[in-house]
């Protein structure tokens, strides 16, 4: 008599990597490297062409370092770091860390940047108003407003009479090709990829942003057992040893 399997709680189902093209949209340096960044090794491994536009410089990230040198660090430490998964294109939106703000300014922005750079696939970060199903930890607005920005931007650059400036003077075209929207590290998220393979690159990623880390509580951060303990949990409701999961928005603009 064969026991039975063990039931997985909540299991993730596999993202479609059917795709060539994605732009990584987050409020700051080192956003990406806390869960994303080993499942864009993995993507970029394979052929695939990905962007990142930050919209800060992360210079009010470092208690202890005035922003004006912090910034331009921070910059360095995100080249840095795309360039160990892959990532060759990282663009500076220069907007203020910490107090970023939802509205038509900001939605401009990066309807101008999806436009520019045409991808399938748009990566955000979590932009519910918690990391757990409990709500007992808490996300910070930079993140929420920017993903709430990048869902309605996504929308805007696919209509050619919504900052229409875009088109006729500024030598862009409408882009209605976003297939959905991914958002790295949901409480909601309902799918998943395995990063087994690249979960090292993953580490060595967050690693790079080593000014940040320093200056991270008592200074003993982790990166490697940090990204271990929640890529293995998210891989047990895949059926891999490690995963990174996303919450996925199908916007239908095809």
């Amino acid at each position: 008599m064969t026991a039975d399997a063990p039931t997985v709680p909540q299991p993730l189902q596999p993202l479609d990597e059917n795709w060539q093209r994605a732009l990584a949209i987050v409020a700051h340096p080192d956003d990406l490297e806390f869960g994303a960044a080993a499942a864009i090794a993995r993507w970029t491994g394979q052929g695939k062409q990905i962007v990142y536009v930050l919209l800060t410089s992360g210079e009010a990230g470092i208690d202890g370092m005035d922003p004006a040198e912090a910034g331009p660090l921070r910059e360095a430490e995100q080249r840095a770091s795309a360039e160990v998964v892959g990532v060759a294109t990282v663009e500076f939106l220069g907007l203020p860390d910490g107090v970023l703000e939802y509205g038509v300014p900001l939605r401009r922005e990066l309807s101008r940047v999806i436009r520019k750079y045409q991808p399938e696939i748009v990566i955000t970060g979590n932009f519910r108003d918690s990391w757990d199903d409990e709500g007992n930890a808490l996300n910070m607005s930079d993140h929420i407003v920017t993903g709430k920005a990048v869902l309605d931007a996504v929308r805007d650059a696919a209509n050619r009479w919504v900052f229409r400036e875009q088109i006729e003077s500024d030598g862009l075209q409408r882009w209605g090709g976003v297939r959905e929207v991914w958002a790295g590290g949901s409480p909601r998220s309902r799918h998943a990829v395995d990063i087994t393979d690249t979960f090292d690159l993953g580490v060595r990623s967050l690693e790079a942003h080593a000014a940040y880390l320093r200056g991270l509580g008592t200074g003993d951060f982790d990166p490697e057992e940090f990204l271990e303990g929640f890529s293995r949990q998210t891989g047990a409701r895949l059926g891999t040893k490690y995963a990174a999961s996303f919450e996925t928005f199908r916007l239908g603009l095809i």
